[in-house]
């Protein structure tokens, strides 16, 4: 066995390292070689390198299979192992830094940039992080709530098929089909209207429900005693004298006609009935129509459950809609029994019986030299301003699910207000449009929009007021971009096409699919009681939710058209 020898080590009593010599022939050491340099050196001097293995040797070929590595031990070119100590060999001094380069900060994305000035701040970063992964939350929970909805399968409100409001029966005749970006061009000027009668009493506004917020908000109260009347024009006792004392030639109530004015924001089929008497012309509605009630999302991308069993249902939300409108209508009064009469009592009312707070002004307006239109317009309230009674309409925005249109009425209403009325003029577009044609028609001073909201999303039964908010008609319209010329320019080419019309009995009825509108010609007949033609069954006419039997009769009485007897 080959042994490893050591060589003689020598002492240096004087300090560390070697022993001096002064003959530059003779090594330090029996096996140093000659000519290599060696400095002694003290804890405080800098070391030198002893091997550079990053140093590489471009006249020798990338080989795997050479593994020399001389080139770690090639100081040649060094200055700082020359023959002697340079004077500058701080200068020279390089410092192998074995540690590895540092990770970049932001990701994959910036590994590949060497200028550091591009990247972004790491604020920046933090944020943009934060708002993807709100982003990807969201989605979850977008696709947990649809598919716990509907199995999965939920199809979007492009693809829900609506149906019609009226079936449309073999022997009717269509006679002509408009569509709606024919009505979007038209524009009609009219001067102002002239009040022909005023019947009713009005109860003053409640000003204290101005100041309600969701901090303090007061519970919707059910009014199963005051009777509402939903009365079409020709069963109007009032419309049929002024119809015998030639008063005007077209008549209709502010209900059917503000459908036509916002007939263009319409999306669920609805249907108005033309009766042609001599030279006259009748808007009506029929008896249990889908006009009395109040569509809840309708112009929303989000579809509605189609159950009719399912409180969120479209049909179960209209009915829960009417019902509480009606009772806000009534709720925001003072009901200190004193009432402001007009020149006529309620014309629909029986002698004794509580009716709910509503003015009835039938006004007039010429469509042109040998067109006068009566219109029966409605006001629900009064204020005193400058000693002076201005009208009121009340209406109520409700919501029944904050899931549907991602904004907290509670959370929200104290801070971004115009957030939810943005999203409600987004989903309910048509419904509110249709409430400030009737408060313009009515000429009113102020139209109130009360935010009423469930108290649980699952109880459909109970309801609580946050708010109440008021605005000008007119301004208001103008914020929502209800043109006034666009609306009586659609009814003058209806009235017109109408008076071209033979008489009988004719059906106007939007297409539940297109936007568009159909005439009908129908027998004098149609949508008479015997007539078996009638959509709406039994258990689909109009009325509120219950919760008992016991409260049934009263509550439904709250919602279903009354017609004078």
């Amino acid at each position: 066995m080959v042994g490893f020898e050591i060589g003689d080590v020598p002492f240096n009593p004087d300090g560390w390292g070697p022993p001096e010599s002064t003959d530059s022939s003779v090594p330090i050491l029996p096996n140093h070689p000659l000519n290599v340099p060696f400095a002694p050196f003290s804890r405080s001097d800098k070391l030198g390198r002893i091997a550079d293995w990053t140093r590489s040797n471009p006249n020798r070929p990338n080989n795997n299979n050479n593994r020399s590595n001389d080139s770690a031990f090639d100081f040649t070119t060094d200055d700082s192992f020359g023959g002697a100590l340079n004077a500058d060999e701080d200068s020279t001094f390089r410092l192998v830094d074995g540690k590895p380069p540092p990770r970049p900060k932001f990701g994959p994305k910036w590994r590949f940039q060497n200028n550091r000035n591009q990247l972004p701040q790491r604020r920046d970063e933090e944020v943009e992080a934060k708002k993807r992964e709100a982003e990807k939350q969201r989605a979850r929970r977008d696709r947990l709530y649809h598919a716990n909805r509907s199995g999965g399968n939920n199809p979007r409100r492009e693809a829900a098929v609506f149906k019609s409001s009226v079936d449309i029966q073999p022997e009717w005749n269509m006679l002509d089909q408009i569509p709606f970006s024919t009505f979007t061009k038209l524009s009609y000027s009219v001067p102002d209207p002239e009040d022909l009668l005023i019947c009713g009493s009005l109860e003053a506004y409640d000003k204290t429900y101005d100041r309600i917020t969701p901090k303090n908000e007061r519970r919707l109260e059910r009014f199963k005693n005051r009777n509402f009347f939903k009365v079409t024009t020709t069963d109007d006792p009032i419309i049929r004298r002024l119809a015998n004392e030639d008063q005007a030639t077209v008549f209709a109530t502010d209900s059917i006609l503000s459908t036509l004015m916002c007939a263009p924001r319409s999306v669920y089929s609805w249907d108005i009935v033309i009766q042609r008497v001599g030279n006259k012309l009748f808007f009506d509605k029929r008896d249990g129509s889908q006009l009395d009630l109040l569509s809840v999302n309708e112009t929303s991308q989000e579809p509605l459950p189609e159950a009719k069993d399912d409180i969120n249902s479209a049909h179960s939300l209209s009915v829960e809609a009417a019902y509480i409108n009606q009772n806000f209508s009534q709720q925001v009064l003072v009901r200190d029994g004193n009432k402001v009469t007009f020149d006529e009592p309620n014309p629909f009312a029986s002698e004794g019986e509580e009716v709910a707070s509503v003015g009835y002004r039938y006004r007039r307006w010429k469509l042109d030299n040998d067109t006068n239109l009566v219109v029966r317009c409605e006001v629900q309230s009064y204020m005193d301003v400058n000693n002076q009674k201005s009208f009121l309409t009340l209406n109520a925005l409700n919501e029944f699910d904050p899931k549907y249109s991602g904004v907290d009425w509670r959370r929200k209403l104290d801070t971004q207000r115009g957030a939810v009325l943005a999203t409600e003029l987004k989903n309910n577009a048509n419904k509110i449009a249709k409430w400030t044609a009737q408060a313009i028609l009515a000429s009113a001073d102020m139209m109130k929009l009360g935010y009423v909201t469930r108290v649980h999303p699952r109880d459909h039964f109970n309801h609580v007021i946050l708010a109440v908010v008021g605005y000008k008609p007119r301004e208001f319209a103008g914020q929502i971009n209800l043109n006034t010329s666009n609306m009586w320019g659609i009814v003058k080419s209806i009235v017109d096409l109408c008076m071209k019309l033979n008489e009988g009995k004719y059906v106007l009825v939007k297409d539940p699919q297109k936007p568009q509108v159909r005439i009908y010609e129908v027998p004098a007949d149609a949508f008479e009681n015997d007539y078996v033609e009638e959509p709406l069954p039994e258990d689909e006419q109009v009325q509120p939710p219950v919760e008992n039997a016991a409260d049934e009769n009263g509550a439904k009485d709250e919602v279903e058209a009354k017609e004078a007897e």
